[in-house]
């Protein structure tokens, strides 16, 4: 977790946040390498995308499919949870019980599970087979 934390704070210098002016910065440990990724805000805010996104993504670019362990640098007086949006994308790549860990800037850290943060997860078990193709609804 020391090395995720360590790489969640060098890339948190490389955040592009000219308007919350709260840059955060994020590493995932997946299949046995660290991914990390910063926040990169846009003028048309839904445009943003968080930091822990983007460590995700990054992983999931280099080929990797499940995530081991999280860490979050953001804020400076209270460690920053994961908003309920990334939580949800961790959750995609994550087992419940994959250790995050959140921090602020100027110290302070919780260690949690992804489980105790998003409890009762919607995942791919949760969505109903799709339709056969060519197969004929018993509805119609």
């Amino acid at each position: 977790m020391e090395a995720l934390l360590r790489a969640a704070i060098a890339v948190r210098s490389n955040a592009h946040a000219p308007y919350s002016r709260f840059p955060v910065g994020a590493a995932v440990l997946a299949e046995g390498r660290i991914y990390a990724g910063c926040n990169v805000e846009n003028s048309s805010f839904p445009l943003s995308v968080c930091a822990e996104r983007n460590a995700v993504a990054a992983a999931i670019a280099a080929g990797a499919r499940s995530i081991d362990a999280v860490a979050i640098v953001a804020g400076t007086g209270r460690p920053g949870p994961p908003c309920g949006g990334c939580r949800q994308v961790l959750a995609e790549f994550c087992a419940a019980d994959t250790r995050v860990l959140y921090a602020a800037a100027g110290g302070g850290s919780v260690e949690t599970t992804l489980g105790a943060l998003l409890p009762e997860a919607f995942g791919a078990a949760d969505l109903a087979p799709a339709p056969r193709r060519g197969s004929r609804s018993s509805g119609r």
